[in-house]
């Protein structure tokens, strides 16, 4: 799918028309790391699961699969914590490092070319062991977590990056990365799990200056249903999202189920543009020792009642963040369905 108009301009229609294909609410993919560890990956590594870029490139398809076969209709790359720098702290060279960036997101595209290959070859939309396999719209998102996300203790939990980060250093942190996403075959760039206001407005300073033709959508986190994890104001940073023609999306992942309509209400006050939501299992992390601490979310089915609430609220794009699973995602894709018009 296309993301330039004929001026090479980005599609500022891309996530409405696509909305529109999709009958007026969209599927977003699950939780990636878990689902990795799933299937046999070992994720103790600063890089987390962008590790398996290098490791396991098959079993990073073979979750995407997993989420196109449980219904998804955007797949995000695995490059949420994939960082030229945290690339070459691992002894890559910065060509190397690049090429793996890349990677991320032809991974996801191969994913998506393999799935409309198994729908082609199915005589129904459905196979006997409940698999999506249905011709439709699919997009690939290329996922950029937070500067946070690259220091992996925690604190695109909370925000918190002292007083030497400015916007300056984080738009030189992310540049260079957002450029070679952005030229990666991406149909959007997904800005996910942004902690405050200042690194929301470093995305979208940078998307102008470099003049990026993939359109983004811009996605916060909180932690109390009210602000971002800083203590900085949604409104305000869902504002900076809504200023930037860039920007197509806004909205909320990684947070507890519990909050999401709050911050959907919130959101919509300072925005006309489609809402995305996609929210953890509402289980607790320990950034010490990097772990989710157990019993502490809901199940799949305590899930699912919420998603039309969502949608009555403003959100047309639903989905999973942390500790979701293809099984959260297949329940989502049901709960849809009565809502699609086509």
């Amino acid at each position: 799918m296309g993301t330039s108009d004929a001026n090479g301009k980005p599609s500022s229609s891309l996530i409405k028309d696509f909305l529109h294909k999709c009958g007026g609410v969209a599927v977003i993919d699950g939780g990636f790391a878990t689902e990795l560890e799933r299937h046999g990956a070992d994720l103790n590594d600063p890089l987390w699961s962008a590790k398996c870029l290098f490791t396991d490139p098959h079993l990073v398809r073979a979750v995407h699969l997993d989420y196109l076969e449980a219904g998804a209709d955007i797949i995000l790359s695995s490059s949420y914590q994939a960082t030229i720098q945290g690339f070459k702290a691992k002894g890559y060279s910065t060509e190397e490092s690049e090429s793996l960036l890349k990677r991320s997101v032809e991974i996801a595209c191969e994913a998506r070319d393999v799935y409309y290959n198994r729908c082609c070859e199915s005589s129904s939309d459905h196979s006997t062991d409940g698999k999506v396999l249905k011709q439709r719209p699919i997009l690939v998102a290329a996922s950029v977590g937070s500067y946070g996300a690259y220091l992996a203790d925690g604190s695109e939990y909370s925000g918190e990056y002292g007083d030497a980060t400015d916007l300056n250093f984080l738009k030189d942190f992310h540049r260079r990365r957002v450029q070679l996403l952005a030229d990666s075959g991406a149909d959007i760039i997904a800005f996910e799990t942004v902690p405050n206001k200042l690194e929301a407005q470093a995305f979208v300073e940078l998307l102008k200056e470099e003049d990026i033709k993939t359109p983004a959508w811009l996605s916060f986190n909180s932690k109390d249903g009210i602000n971002v994890v800083s203590g900085d104001s949604l409104s305000e940073c869902a504002t900076i999202g809504e200023s930037c023609e860039k920007v197509l999306a806004v909205g909320i992942n990684c947070t507890p189920p519990r909050f999401i309509l709050d911050l959907i209400l919130s959101i919509k006050q300072v925005t006309t543009k489609p809402i995305l939501i996609y929210p953890n299992s509402g289980e607790s992390y320990d950034g010490i020792r990097k772990e989710w601490v157990s019993n502490t979310g809901i199940r799949d089915e305590d899930f699912v009642p919420y998603v039309n609430k969502w949608c009555e609220a403003g959100a047309s794009l639903v989905g999973g963040c942390c500790r979701t699973t293809p099984n959260t995602i297949r329940a989502i894709h049901k709960a849809l369905s009565g809502r699609r018009t086509v």
